[in-house]
């Protein structure tokens, strides 16, 4: 009894979900599952990565001062998101990106807005140039991490690598490439499994190599982060058929492009996924013109949330997907200059919060 008064609860009419024409309504539990990119959360020391832009001495002139807001920026977001539609509680996982180390991640959760929502930290520091990595926070009272790994992407420069001066120059990779082996060093795949209330999921989270270099050409490596992807998803189905597994992350790249509609095999309809199949809740949005990151006047939707087929199956006596949004309130949007209506990041010396706007989906389960 003490456990169902602390679960929270959603109540909906089960015509909604099509889980019965009757009009009686039923009561489920609910939890936000959510992915932000963090854009360059970073510390003021300076470690053996490339962190040299984000120095106090550095060209961002990162001071403690900027750090301490930065934190407490992206707190209030991840305090915040998600709720509404009768959720009242912050994610109960969140995947990350743009970390550089474990150490700033401790700060995050130890920020007023979250201390008490009391998140875990699973990281591991990846072969990236810039040392940006990927991690996982969980809440430790409602998901206990079993296994986790980081699953290297390897891929190779086939020819003479030369970025193509765009715009805006790439802030992601500037691409790290093993001058013996040719490799390219990117972030790796984080792959976490765990009993969310008891139950086994699987959370993949990503951070797919950039598109330095130009879109068309960098494609084959987004590409192949897109058959790393499958495979993982491949290996947990081939020990469970059931296996439930949410991978999420910023793709850079959308919907429709190769790695996911492809290597993936991400399908943005429920009909069409068949068994051992993969359910892209942010194609429909695509669709209809929304986006997470502005550039050039043009909206693009590359923070993205994938659910394995058993997690779109009709019975709710254990979790499933319910519904996918974007999480994009006022106080995180640009309002004045050049770049009214983008996400509010750091510029001109100010400190915001993100080039991302977050994403997160409900998984929902009928209470007994």
């Amino acid at each position: 009894m003490f456990l169902m008064k602390k679960r929270l609860f959603l109540v909906f009419s089960v015509a909604l979900l099509s889980v019965s024409a009757m009009s009686q309504q039923k009561k489920f539990m609910v939890h936000t599952v959510a992915f932000y990119n963090f854009e360059n959360l970073f510390d003021t020391i300076n470690g053996p990565n490339y962190d040299e832009e984000w120095l106090p001495d550095g060209k961002q002139n990162w001071t403690g001062k900027k750090y301490k807001q930065k934190l407490e920026n992206l707190s209030r977001v991840l305090a915040e998101l998600g709720t509404g539609e009768s959720q009242k509680e912050s994610p109960v996982l969140i995947g990350c990106s743009e970390v550089e180390n474990r150490g700033v991640l401790e700060d995050l959760v130890k920020q007023p807005n979250i201390i008490n929502k009391d998140y875990g930290i699973v990281h591991f520091d990846s072969p990236d140039k810039r040392g940006i990595d990927v991690a996982l926070l969980y809440k430790k009272k409602h998901f206990q991490p079993t296994s986790y790994k980081n699953i290297p992407l390897m891929i190779y420069e086939k020819d003479a690598y030369k970025k193509e001066k765009e715009a805006d120059d790439d802030k992601e990779d500037n691409v790290n490439i093993d001058k013996t082996t040719k490799r390219i060093y990117t972030r790796d795949q984080l792959l976490v499994t765990g009993l969310l209330d008891g139950e086994e999921v699987h959370v993949i989270v990503n951070h797919w190599p950039s598109r330095s270099g130009g879109e068309k050409k960098s494609s084959p490596n987004r590409e192949a982060a897109g058959r790393l992807n499958r495979k993982i998803m491949d290996s947990l189905y081939a020990i469970n058929p059931n296996a439930k597994i949410i991978s999420m992350g910023d793709l850079n790249d959308g919907s429709f492009n190769k790695s996911v509609k492809v290597e993936v095999g991400a399908k943005g309809k429920k009909e069409d996924v068949k068994p051992f199949g993969v359910y892209n809740p942010m194609q429909k949005m695509a669709e209809e013109g929304m986006g997470t990151l502005a550039y050039r006047d043009a909206w693009d939707l590359f923070d993205i949330i994938m659910v394995s087929e058993p997690l779109i199956r009709n019975d709710y006596s254990s979790w499933r997907y319910w519904k996918a949004g974007i999480y994009n309130k006022p106080f995180l949007v640009q309002k004045t200059g050049q770049y009214k209506g983008y996400p509010l990041r750091n510029s001109n010396g100010e400190v915001g919060f993100s080039d991302h706007f977050p994403v997160y989906i409900y998984l929902i389960k009928e209470a007994k």
